[in-house]
């Protein structure tokens, strides 16, 4: 599947979650921490990711309003799962834009408490459930991204 401005920024959230999350523990380490240069090091790696994606961004966009890519990749969807929220009303780009930031910050706080060790395996197992119900989200807020933007450039022609 080529990239869409949904997939794009369902990058670009990920890439600030791990840029902030690095950057939280750089400050609680001392300065003279050796890992700290290694973190420092890791963080201006993900920036450089960054700045990329967003270059990239800009770069699809230019062509899709150009008409010179496709902007939405019909998908084969097979969830199960009817306790999702739903993103039909949302009409503007940038309510889709920020459910997809927040379902996937949820999704990186569900997955660091399924990671806790003295997590009883019931509560692993609920968690779980939450995290395909959350990333199900995610990915219908992908789809709503490029929806909007198609609709969005088919009214400008």
């Amino acid at each position: 599947m080529a990239e869409t401005l949904g997939s794009l920024i369902d990058k670009l959230s990920i890439k600030n979650l791990r840029y902030w999350h690095i950057d939280e523990v750089i400050q609680a380490k001392d300065a003279s921490d050796p890992q700290r240069a290694k973190l420092q090091a890791k963080r201006d790696l993900v920036d450089n990711q960054r700045k990329e994606l967003l270059g990239e961004i800009d770069a699809f966009l230019e062509a899709a309003l150009a008409g010179e890519v496709k902007i939405r990749d019909e998908k084969v969807k097979l969830y199960k799962n009817l306790n999702v929220a739903s993103s039909v009303g949302l009409s503007k780009l940038g309510d889709a834009v920020s459910g997809l930031a927040m379902s996937n910050i949820k999704l990186w706080h569900l997955e660091d408490e399924v990671r806790r060790e003295d997590l009883p395996d019931a509560e692993i197992v609920k968690t779980k459930r939450t995290i395909d119900t959350t990333n199900q989200e995610r990915n219908n807020f992908m789809d709503k991204v490029d929806e909007i933007l198609e609709q969005t450039v088919n009214q400008t022609k």
